[in-house]
């Protein structure tokens, strides 16, 4: 099974479905629709005739149980972050000796850097070039959900109805905007998207976008004085009033404003930022602060001078998954039956799963042995994909 999910994953990544937040399309690029199509055809490979693509780019595929008392949907993403190329060139390392990874002349896989390395001397890894993301968030997800269905169907003896559903857009927080929930419609989910397969995620941040402009008033340099605004400095002096968390200085649960876009002139200049907090009362309290600093330059400069709109993007599913707590517990059993501890871990993002939750369907988000997602130091662990095969297999034999 090793070598057909290591097959899997390396046709997964060979498509670019780098998804796009100018297009304001749905799917957000046309791209995905090549996976997602691969995946169909796949799908009834494998003898589930009912898998479809909607016009969305939507993967929908229902399996019947040999215990229907329940109905368990599993979901991954099609799409790869907007950072890095979508365009891969993989590299396969077969037995990882322990030693520093060399992925390109700049760039390097350090075991003293990255610590997971370390419990994963002898497995099969893939990384990258070093040009571009790997796409193990979330091919390594599909690559686990495709090979289960092969297994479940040809070994299966006790599972569940299974939905089985890859979205797209998930990177640019649109993954759910046109999913059919009279479709999709199982009792609970688990998304499979990243993380070390011990990880359990249930906590993820609270989530809004920042769109702020910010208009000067442009005159000749040489007779500026008193009446120029540039409103580049505008955007700065409005970033040196927030506080100071950024992702760089947080971590676990602290939350962060972090700026993603900035461009302009001298008369007008533009800037997003993601402002995200586990804790839903610190999060209000980072909008409010956009807010008041917006105020306070307007009143400064005696014109709207910046002008702010704050768009919410997903919450914490905390509040949905808890009052669940049996979606947790089956994971956890399933995980420790194979000799490993789990954890759980916050999510220092966000995924499909936080809106499926607050939409009705609560999903929390197990790994996919992905790691150093959204860069070139992405890579991939095959043998913890293939362990979470087998944790999955064995887990819905015990949902009744």
């Amino acid at each position: 099974m090793k070598d057909k999910i290591l097959k899997r994953f390396l046709k997964y990544v060979s498509f670019d479905t780098q998804s796009s937040d100018t297009t304001f399309t749905h799917p957000s690029t046309v791209k995905q629709k090549e996976l997602a199509k691969y995946l169909v055809d796949e799908l009834h490979a494998l003898g589930v005739d009912n898998a479809f693509m909607d016009e969305y780019s939507y993967v929908y595929a229902k399996i019947s149980g040999t215990n229907d008392e329940k109905t368990i949907g599993l979901a991954a993403h099609l799409d790869t972050a907007l950072e890095c190329s979508g365009v891969v060139n993989p590299k396969i390392i077969e037995k990882y000796n322990g030693e520093v990874i060399k992925i390109n002349d700049y760039s390097f896989l350090d075991p003293k850097v990255f610590t997971q390395l370390n419990n994963q001397i002898g497995e099969t890894l893939v990384t990258t070039d070093g040009t571009s993301l790997l796409g193990a968030d979330d091919k390594a997800g599909i690559a686990i959900i495709m090979t289960l269905v092969e297994k479940i169907l040809k070994e299966g003896k006790e599972y569940p109805n299974l939905i089985i559903l890859f979205t797209p857009d998930e990177e640019i927080g649109e993954g759910t905007d046109k999913l059919n929930y009279e479709i999709f419609n199982p009792d609970f989910a688990y998304t499979l998207d990243g993380g070390a397969i011990t990880d359990i995620n249930y906590e993820n941040f609270n989530a809004a976008t920042a769109f702020l402009t910010f208009t000067g008033k442009a005159i000749h340099p040489g007779s500026a004085k008193g009446k120029m605004v540039n409103s580049q400095l505008v955007a700065i002096e409005f970033n040196s009033m927030l506080p100071d968390i950024r992702p760089d200085n947080t971590e676990l649960y602290e939350g962060f404003d972090h700026i993603t876009k900035i461009s302009g002139g001298v008369e007008e200049t533009k800037a997003e930022y993601i402002i995200r907090n586990h804790d839903l009362d610190l999060f209000h309290k980072q909008i409010q602060d956009f807010y008041d600093i917006t105020e306070k330059l307007n009143a400064k400069y005696g014109y709207e001078v910046v002008k702010c709109v704050i768009k919410h993007s997903y919450s914490n599913m905390s509040e949905k998954v808890t009052k669940m707590p049996y979606v947790l517990d089956y994971p956890v059993n399933a995980i420790k039956a194979k000799g490993l501890v789990p954890h759980f871990v916050p999510i220092r993002g966000g995924t499909d799963g936080a809106r499926m939750s607050y939409n009705g369907v609560v999903t929390p988000n197990l790994g996919t042995g992905g790691y150093n997602c959204h860069g070139p130091l992405e890579y991939a662990s095959i043998d913890e994909m293939n362990q979470m095969v087998d944790i999955l297999f064995d887990m819905l034999k015990e949902i009744k």
